[in-house]
C-alpha cells in the first residue's frame, strides 16, 4: 500500500517520465481502476467515489474445471477403431494452399514408412513425430476439419453397441470422461454428439492461433499391438489404475493439465509438473479438459484517467421510462433493429416518433406499414403480441412524415413546435452508405440533413442528440484512433482546413457542374455521343434526339459529380466520398451543436446479428457481403495486409451501444464520441477473416452434392500481396483475355467478352475495398462505451450490457455470418428473389393519430 509520501513522489515523477504529447495531454495518475465487477484505486489515499466503495477485490470468480467422480471411457475399441495417422493425413490434405497440401502429404507418407520403427522404439515419441506435420495450420481450420472428419468419416463408423451403452451411461447422470489417442479437434464433436462434457485427448500447442506442431502434455499414446483383440468390446469403461497403465504414465511425470493449469495461470505450451501422487483418479482428473471450444476472452481493467467517474450507477430502464425519442432512419439496417429491440426490451418507453419521408404518392404511414409487413426484423414483435401488435404500436410509435434534408426537417410548423417541446432525444441513424455516390446525394443525406437535425435540436426545449457516424472518418492513417474530438480534421493534415467552408465549396462545385452540363460545349459532346452509338436508330433527330441527349446529360452529370467527390476525398486523405461527408458532418455538429447534449456514435463495419432481433439477421449488400461472395467462387487470391484488422461488429451490439449512449445523453452523463469497434477489444485480422470465410463456404459446399460443389470446397482463398494479385489474378487474367480477343477479333467470342466484363467487375470491387482490406491499419479505441457499460446496475448488465470481447469469431463467421449472407444477401447479388415468406397484413389506424401530416408537398428524401 502506497504511503502519502510515496504517492506524492509518483505524482511528481509521472509527468517527468511521460512528457506532454502534441495534443497537450499527458499521462496522469488514474483516479480509479474498474475490472469487470470490481474496482480499486491506485492508492488508498486517493479515495474511491462512494459508488465504488464496495468494490475492492480484483480476483475472478473461481470455476470448477475438473470433473467430479467421473467414469473413464476409452474410445478406441468400444466406439471406433481409430488410428493416429488417418486424421492427420486428412488435415494435411485439406491445408489452405495447394503447395501446402502436397508438401504435407509427402511428409505424412514418409512418416507412415518410418512409423513402425518409431512405434516399436517409443509410442509416445512416434505420436509426437506424426503430429509435427500439422505445424503452421490454424486452430480455426483444425476445428472445422475435425467436425467434418467426424461427421462424414467417423460418425457412420460408430459401433452401435458401444454408442448405445455410452448414451445410457450419460443419460443416467454419470459424469463421463472420454479418453482417446485422437486430437481434441476430432474428439470434441464426438463428445458433444453423445452429451459428454469432458475429454482426455491429444492437444496441439498453438501460438497466435497457429499450431506449432508440438503436443501438449500429457501425450495419449496409441494402444498396443494386440489391442484390437484384447481391447475390443462395447464396454469402454476403464478403471483409473488400468487406464494409467494403458497410457504409460509414470506418476512423477504427470503434468498439471487443463483445469489446474488454467488455475495456475499457465497458458499454451507450458505445463506444470505435479508432485507424485498415489491417487490415479486425481492424476486423470488433472488431465481432463472441457469438451467445448475454448473461447479466449480478453479482459483488462477500465481506467478513469481524466476527471472523476460519475458517482451514480446507470439504469437504462429508469433513464428511458416515459421518455419521448425521435428516430430518423428507421428504414435503414440499424434503425429497424434498434426500433424492434427497444420495443421488445423497453416496453415502458414513452413514445418513439419515426421521421419517415413521403415517397411520391406513397405516404409515410403506408411506408411504415409495408415495412412492418415485409421485414423479418419485426418477427419477434409478431411472436410476442400477435394480433395485438397494431394496438401496441399505436401506443408506443408515432409515424411523422418529414424530410431531414429540408430546413426544420420538412415538418409542419405546428407539429415541429409540439415535438420540440416534448422530445427528450433525437437519434439520427439516417445517411447514405454508398462509398462513391453522386456528390449531390452524399451531401444531402450525410451533411445537409445532419445540419438540419442539429438546428432542430438546438431549437428544442430539452432534447439531446445522438448521431451515427462511422469509425472510418479517420481516413488514410495508421495506428490507434482515439475517441477525442478533432474539429476541422483532415487525414492529410491540410493546414487551415475549415469544414464549413469545404461544405459550401462542394455545394458550389455541384452548382457549377449543373451549369456546365447545360452549356453548349457539353451539349454538343452529348449530341455526338447520341448519334455515334452503335445501337442508336438511323437518322435520329427531333424529339427522339433531344430525349437521348437528356438521358446522356443525366448520366454525364452523375458520373462527373461521382468522380469529383471521390477525387476531392482522396485529396484530403479520405478513401471515398462516404467517409469525407461523414467527417464533415461531425465537424459541423461540433460547431452547430456546441453546448448541446450531443453524442457522436462511430460504429465500425456493421454486420450480422448474434442475438437480436434473432440469430443471423442481415440485410442488403453491405461491406463484407461482396467480398465474401467473391471468395466463395473460383476467385482465390485476395490482395490484403494479413496483419490488418477487419473491424466487424454485429448489428445488435451496435444497437445495445446506442441504447446505452441514449440513456447517458438523457441523464447528461455522456461523452462526446463513442466508437463501437472490435479491433482492440477482440481483434480479428485479415488473414483469419479470409480463412474463416473460406471455411464457412467449405462447410456449405461439403453438405451439397455435385461436381461443382466438390471442386469449390477445395478452392480456399488466400491472402496475397498487391504485386502477386496483379501478376497472377484478375488483372493478369483480364490482360490475357484481351490479348486473345485481339488476336481472334474476326471471330465472335461472346464467352471471352463476358469473362472480361466479369474480371473488370472484380478489379473494380477490389479497388473499392482496398482501403478496408489492404491499406490503413486502424485500431479503434472503444473505451467510452465499455466504461458506460460497466456503470450499469448489475441487474441490467445481462440485458443491456455492451460486450464484444466474448464474440467467438470462429462460430460467428462459420455458423452465423456467412450463412446469414447466403440467406439474405447472396440472392440479391445473383439477381434471385429471397426465399418466400408467409404474407402478413398489418395496418395502423390513422384515425387514432398515428400519422401526422406535415405539408411537405411530396418532397422526398432518397435515403432515410
Amino acid at each position: 500500500m502506497a504511503t502519502g509520501q510515496q504517492l506524492a513522489w509518483r505524482k511528481q515523477a509521472i509527468p517527468r517520465l511521460f512528457p506532454v504529447d502534441s495534443r497537450g495531454d499527458s499521462l496522469r495518475v488514474c483516479r480509479a481502476i474498474v475490472y469487470n465487477k470490481t474496482a480499486c484505486s491506485s492508492g488508498q489515499c486517493i479515495g474511491l467515489p462512494p459508488a465504488f466503495a464496495d468494490y475492492k477485490n480484483l480476483e475472478q470468480p473461481k470455476q470448477n474445471l475438473r470433473p467430479a467422480s467421473p467414469v473413464y471411457w476409452r474410445v478406441e475399441g468400444s466406439l471406433l477403431d481409430l488410428t493416429t495417422v488417418r486424421p492427420v493425413a486428412f488435415f494435411t490434405w485439406n491445408a489452405q494452399t495447394f503447395t501446402e497440401r502436397w508438401m504435407r502429404r509427402g511428409l505424412v507418407f514418409a512418416m507412415a514408412v518410418m512409423r513402425p520403427f518409431l512405434y516399436g522404439a517409443n509410442r509416445i515419441f512416434a505420436t509426437r513425430v506424426v503430429h509435427t506435420v500439422l505445424r503452421g495450420i490454424s486452430r480455426d481450420r483444425l476445428d472445422l476439419l475435425g467436425e467434418e472428419y467426424f461427421k462424414y468419416k467417423l460418425q457412420p463408423q460408430l459401433k452401435s453397441d458401444g454408442a448405445r451403452q455410452l448414451q445410457t451411461l450419460v443419460d443416467s447422470g454419470v459424469e463421463v470422461v472420454l479418453v482417446s489417442q485422437g486430437l481434441e479437434h476430432v474428439m470434441r464433436p464426438l463428445a458433444q454428439s453423445v452429451g459428454v462434457k469432458w475429454l482426455i485427448a491429444n492437444r496441439l500447442e498453438f501460438r497466435d492461433g497457429i499450431a506449432t506442431g508440438r503436443l501438449l502434455e500429457p501425450v495419449i499414446r496409441p494402444r498396443g499391438l494386440f489391442a484390437r483383440v484384447t481391447g475390443a468390446g462395447a464396454d469402454g469403461r476403464r478403471a483409473a489404475e488400468q487406464l494409467i497403465k494403458d497410457l504409460g504414465w509414470a506418476e512423477a511425470e504427470i503434468p498439471r493439465f487443463a483445469g489446474d493449469r488454467r488455475k495456475a495461470g499457465v497458458h499454451n505450451g507450458a505445463a506444470e509438473t505435479v508432485s507424485p501422487r498415489h491417487d490415479p483418479a486425481d492424476l486423470l482428473s488433472s488431465a481432463a479438459f472441457p469438451a467445448t471450444r475454448a473461447i479466449p476472452v480478453l479482459q483488462r481493467p477500465i481506467v478513469h484517467f481524466y476527471g472523476t467517474p460519475h458517482p451514480g450507477r446507470l439504469s437504462v430502464r429508469r433513464a428511458l421510462a416515459g421518455k419521448h425519442v425521435m428516430l430518423i432512419g428507421v428504414t435503414g439496417f440499424i434503425g429497424k433493429v434498434w426500433l424492434v429491440t427497444t420495443l421488445m426490451d423497453l416496453p415502458d418507453i414513452g413514445k418513439i416518433y419515426l421521421l419517415v419521408r413521403r415517397q411520391k404518392s406513397n405516404p409515410a404511414l403506408k411506408r411504415f406499414e409495408k415495412l412492418v409487413e415485409d421485414s423479418p426484423v419485426f418477427d419477434p414483435l409478431y411472436s410476442r403480441y400477435g394480433g395485438g401488435l397494431p394496438q401496441f404500436l399505436r401506443e408506443r410509435v408515432e409515424v411523422v412524415e418529414g424530410d431531414a434534408t429540408q430546413p426544420g426537417l420538412g415538418l409542419d410548423p405546428g407539429v415541429a413546435e409540439s415535438l420540440r417541446n416534448s422530445l427528450d432525444l433525437v437519434i439520427n441513424s439516417s445517411g447514405l452508405t454508398d462509398f462513391n455516390p453522386d456528390l449531390r446525394e452524399a451531401l444531402a443525406a450525410n451533411v445537409d440533413a445532419v445540419v438540419n437535425v442539429a438546428d432542430f435540436v438546438r431549437a428544442s426545449d430539452h432534447a439531446g442528440l445522438l448521431h451515427l457516424s462511422t469509425c472510418y472518418v479517420a481516413g488514410a492513417r495508421d495506428g490507434r484512433v482515439g475517441e477525442g474530438v478533432r474539429t476541422n480534421y483532415t487525414p492529410a493534415g491540410i493546414a487551415g482546413f475549415d469544414a464549413e467552408s469545404e461544405w459550401r465549396s462542394l455545394h458550389g462545385l455541384v452548382k457549377e457542374a449543373e451549369r456546365q452540363a447545360e452549356g453548349p460545349e457539353v451539349t454538343e459532346q452529348l449530341k455526338r455521343q447520341a448519334l455515334s452509338k452503335e445501337h442508336a436508330a438511323k437518322n435520329l433527330h427531333g424529339t427522339a434526339l433531344e430525349n437521348q441527349i437528356r438521358k446522356n446529360r443525366v448520366r454525364w452529370l452523375r458520373d462527373y459529380l461521382t468522380e469529383a467527390g471521390t477525387n476531392r476525398a482522396k485529396e484530403l486523405g479520405w478513401p471515398n466520398t462516404y467517409t469525407l461527408t461523414k467527417s464533415l458532418a461531425e465537424s459541423l455538429i461540433h460547431k452547430y451543436g456546441a453546448g448541446l447534449p450531443v453524442a457522436l456514435v462511430r460504429p465500425a463495419i456493421v454486420e450480422t446479428s448474434v442475438e437480436k432481433p434473432f440469430l443471423g439477421w442481415n440485410e442488403g449488400i453491405n461491406t463484407s457481403a461482396s467480398l465474401s461472395y467473391l471468395l466463395g467462387t473460383a476467385f482465390r487470391q485476395l490482395p490484403t495486409n494479413e496483419r490488418k484488422r477487419l473491424d466487424i461488429i454485429p448489428v445488435d451490439s451496435v444497437c445495445r451501444g446506442i441504447t446505452l449512449i441514449a440513456s447517458a445523453v438523457i441523464e447528461r452523463r455522456n461523452e462526446t464520441i463513442y466508437q463501437l469497434a472490435t479491433s482492440l477489444t477482440n481483434p480479428c485480422d485479415m488473414r483469419r477473416s479470409i480463412e474463416l470465410t473460406s471455411l464457412a463456404h467449405r462447410k456449405h459446399y461439403r453438405a451439397q452434392e455435385g461436381l461443382e460443389c466438390w471442386l469449390r470446397l477445395r478452392l480456399d482463398a488466400i491472402p496475397v500481396s498487391k504485386e502477386r494479385y496483379q501478376r497472377m489474378s484478375a488483372p493478369a487474367q483480364r490482360a490475357m483475355i484481351k490479348s486473345i480477343q485481339k488476336i481472334m477479333s474476326p471471330l465472335p467470342l461472346k464467352k471471352l467478352a463476358k469473362a472480361e466484363r466479369s474480371l473488370e467487375k472484380v478489379e473494380k470491387l477490389i479497388e473499392l475495398f482496398e482501403p478496408f482490406i489492404l491499406q490503413n491499419e486502424h485500431d479503434f479505441v472503444a473505451d467510452n462505451i465499455e466504461k458506460l457499460s460497466h456503470a450499469l446496475v448489475d441487474e441490467e448488465k445481462p440485458g443491456f450490457g455492451y460486450d464484444t470481447r466474448s464474440i467467438d469469431w470462429w462460430d460467428y463467421w462459420i455458423n452465423i455470418h456467412i450463412p446469414a449472407l447466403r440467406k439474405w444477401t447472396y440472392p440479391l447479388i445473383e439477381g434471385r428473389p429471397l426465399e418466400a415468406r408467409p404474407a402478413r397484413n398489418f395496418q395502423l389506424d390513422a384515425a387514432n393519430g398515428v400519422a401526422v401530416k406535415t405539408g411537405t408537398n411530396g418532397a422526398t428524401w432518397r435515403y432515410s
